[in-house]
């Protein structure tokens, strides 16, 4: 696990806060369409910003968008420096970040294996408390005997 630098981190949260914005206002690029900046890890000395991005639609549509930030990422480096107070800004690559399809992948499996667990459990029986259809919302506490 690597050290937290916390300027690099401050640099890496600014540049998440502006990135997004120039992309958007800036890079005419067709392939860059809508996506979303998840991540930026800024290296201690602050010589490289790795941007981690998602974006909607399929493969192509990924490498596409990659390949247009990473032919814009001079201009907006450059932009960057405009807007930052930085004697040098880091050199930006892009990262096709697979966070967001793993984790909905997970989700699907998650619940499939609930539905299947759903289907295989035996019916409630009058011992588990389910004599009116399992869904049982009278709670009246029980009297404590002595």
């Amino acid at each position: 696990m690597p050290k937290d630098f916390p300027r690099a981190r401050r640099v890496a949260d600014q540049i998440q806060r502006e990135l997004p914005e120039l992309i958007r206002q800036e890079v005419k690029d067709p392939r860059v369409g809508m996506l979303t900046i998840t991540e930026v890890e800024v290296n201690r000395d602050m010589e490289f910003a790795k941007v981690f991005f998602t974006t909607l639609g399929g493969q192509p549509e990924h490498d596409a968008c990659l390949h247009g930030l990473q032919r814009a990422s001079g201009f907006l480096r450059s932009q960057l420096s405009h807007r930052m107070q930085l004697r040098v800004v880091p050199k930006l690559t892009f990262v096709y970040d697979r966070s967001v399809e793993y984790g909905m992948q997970l989700t699907h499996l998650i619940e499939a294996a609930v539905a299947e667990d759903a289907k295989n459990a035996p019916p409630p029986t009058e011992e588990d408390g389910a004599e009116d259809g399992g869904d049982s919302t009278d709670v009246t506490p029980k009297p404590i005997s002595e």
